[in-house]
């Protein structure tokens, strides 16, 4: 987590009606210059100010896409850390991004180290040979990941995936992956038509089967390190028809620091295994539970009785496997919001993702006729993305619009941009190579659906 500079009392004890309206103001000023994103996860205090909204990898791929069409400079990322590296990364140089409090990171992308990854790299690989194999691991890493694990998995012929397109990653990489990419990270045709702003993913130029067609090697084995969320590889491997226990095993590098070489798993597990999983979760969607989807299940018998229409679940893929295997549909966020939005009027849903997120989706689809409640009652709450309110956001707009607060009093001072997130070159050329791949490979199409 980096380190946050606290805010002058001028700020944290503004009333939030003023707050709102001076953001307003800032945001008149810079006009064209600025651009605001609102993770879906955010609070609606925040979202008010928000020009665009959506998941993180479409919000990255949005500001791209302004960012071709008018003379914009700033884009402060209403995210996380890992959001505004993608944003850094898929944008024009010249542009800053910028995020209003450092300290709002992910505990699942902290979860995998670039250093403890590369020592798992080298124990795998070892324990792999002494037993005589012979095939070819290929990572890959969810988007919630930092910059450095996405260099990691472009250095070693991987690729980045969403919840979206998980599904036609795991085909390119059990079908053989491919090389790192001859023209370079910043060469493929889908990473320039997505800083372009002229493709959105999903809709890439490259179908999957192309994909495998141009870069696949054919190997006897190949077997998949998933980063870092263990509960979107395992059920995107059961997709997939694996046996989650016995082709799939977990490492676990804090028990690798504590003296099991193999992070908890024996030799054998992992030369069964088709996916080796990362020990890293969401600290949301590991709240939603077995017993909840039950306690659904027990009340659409009730209603059912008395010719009601039954609750559908539907939760996200960082959920476990039990809560997913439960579950009536499963997907992106993205995929939930449009599966409800869809929805005829009279229809029930118990969604399981971030509480923001579900109680707006509860107050747009009322009118409709559609009722939305969150699948547990427990307080499934982001509180890394809670960190970014009007306060920080107010101070890094006064600073761009050369405003400083010096003893509670606001002063003329130099536009400065404050917070900016960059992406290190020696990082941003291999990590833009896995992001590259993700995006060849995303192909339209449902995500998880398990009817």
């Amino acid at each position: 987590m980096l380190w946050q500079p606290s805010l002058d009392d001028y700020y944290t004890r503004m009333p939030a009606d003023q707050a709102a309206a001076l953001i307003t103001q800032r945001r008149k000023q810079l006009a064209d210059a600025l651009v605001i994103l609102g993770h879906h996860y955010q609070t609606d205090e925040i979202i008010q100010h928000a020009d665009l909204t959506g998941d993180s990898l479409k919000l990255s791929q949005l500001a791209a896409k302004v960012a071709r069409e008018r003379p914009v400079k700033h884009v402060v990322f209403c995210g996380v850390h890992f959001m505004a590296e993608s944003a850094d990364m898929l944008t024009p140089e010249e542009v800053e991004v910028i995020l209003p409090d450092l300290s709002a990171g992910c505990s699942m992308a902290d979860m995998a180290d670039y250093d403890d990854t590369a020592d798992a790299w080298d124990r795998l690989h070892a324990s792999l040979r002494e037993q005589g194999w012979t095939g070819r691991i290929i990572p890959i890493t969810y988007v919630n990941s930092t910059a450095a694990i996405k260099a990691f998995v472009g250095d070693h012929d991987g690729a980045c995936c969403t919840s979206s397109n998980a599904d036609a990653v795991f085909e390119w990489a059990m079908a053989g992956g491919g090389p790192a990419l001859r023209a370079g990270s910043e060469g493929s045709q889908a990473l320039r038509a997505v800083r372009n702003g002229s493709e959105p993913l999903g809709s890439g130029s490259h179908s999957t089967a192309e994909a495998h067609g141009s870069e696949s090697r054919a190997t006897d084995d190949i077997k998949i390190l998933f980063l870092p969320d263990q509960h979107l590889g395992r059920n995107t491997a059961v997709k997939h028809g694996l046996d989650a226990d016995t082709q799939t095993c977990l490492y676990d590098p804090k028990r690798t620091k504590r003296g099991e070489p193999l992070g908890g798993a024996t030799a054998e597990q992992l030369l069964n295994a088709k996916v080796i999983l990362w020990a890293g979760h969401c600290s949301v969607h590991k709240l939603f539970r077995p017993e909840h989807c039950e306690q659904i299940r027990a009340a659409n018998r009730d209603a059912e009785a008395m010719g009601q229409e039954p609750t559908r679940i539907i939760v996200h893929p960082e959920c476990a496997k039990e809560v997913v295997d439960l579950a009536d549909d499963a997907g992106s966020t993205e995929y939930i919001l449009k599966t409800v939005r869809a929805s005829a009027p009279g229809s029930r849903w118990a969604v399981g993702t971030e509480v923001h997120l579900v109680n707006r989706l509860a107050r747009e689809m009322a009118p409709k006729g559609v009722e939305v409640r969150m699948l547990s009652d427990c307080q499934c709450l982001c509180t890394t993305m809670y960190r970014i309110d009007q306060p920080h956001l107010l101070w890094v707009l006064d600073n761009l619009c050369g405003i400083r607060v010096k003893d509670g009093t606001p002063e003329p001072a130099e536009p400065r941009a404050v917070n900016v997130i960059r992406v290190h070159p020696e990082v941003r050329k291999p990590a833009l190579k896995a992001l590259d791949r993700m995006l060849r490979l995303s192909t339209p199409g449902p995500a998880m659906s398990l009817d």
